[in-house]
């Protein structure tokens, strides 16, 4: 990544970027349309993930911290769950993709073999015509349709695979990335807001 997009982060006393996280009280991090479900089972908030995975995004391979602030200084416990609540999410975020990517790589792998079935079907009925005389209209139409048919399902497999594999690759990456980035936590010293490199969630 450009430095320049870097440097706009800060950084830890050992170089790490810090990812800014600002809100109100840790309750403030989750989903609220399941109120009776712990924390841990819980989804973070919909902005939230959004800014972790963009700035996780924009900040490429350089290693990150992420770091909450809290008006109110959580305990302990609240600081474990917010640590597992994170890694957790985006572990399942990970495992969602890999199943998307295999989903993916078996449709791809089972067209490929349905075209190169077609294909070889289409020239043994070819040859068939060939040995047998000369092939009427309707043999010549059949077998070349035969042969787009299964050119069409290589062609869809080759493309299913080229273009979805790198995306599902990337976010695999990247959701893990966020979920093994190590979690701290900061008293706000400063009244709540949006900024370029933190997110304030109310």
């Amino acid at each position: 990544m450009p430095k320049k997009i870097v440097d706009r982060y800060e950084r830890t006393a050992d170089g790490l970027v810090i990812v800014d996280v600002a809100a109100r009280r840790v309750e403030d991090l989750y989903e609220d349309f399941d109120k009776t479900a712990p924390y841990h089972k819980k989804d973070l908030d919909e902005d939230l993930v959004y800014y972790l995975t963009e700035c996780a995004r924009e900040i490429g391979r350089v290693d990150f911290v992420i770091r909450f602030m809290f008006e109110c200084y959580p305990s302990e416990e609240f600081m474990l769950r917010v640590r597992t609540s994170v890694h957790k999410f985006f572990i399942y975020q990970r495992d969602l993709e890999l199943g998307a990517m295999n989903k993916m790589l078996r449709t791809a792998a089972t067209l490929l073999v349905i075209g190169i079935i077609i294909l070889g079907l289409s020239l043994w009925i070819n040859h068939l015509f060939t040995v047998d005389g000369t092939p009427t209209f309707l043999n010549t139409v059949f077998a070349e349709g035969l042969t787009i048919v299964a050119w069409v399902s290589v062609w869809e497999a080759l493309a299913t695979f080229l273009l979805n594999w790198p995306q599902h690759l990337f976010l695999i990456r990247l959701f893990r990335k966020i979920a093994e980035a190590p979690v701290q936590f900061q008293p706000s010293s400063e009244p709540l807001s949006g900024g370029t490199d933190s997110a304030a969630l109310s």
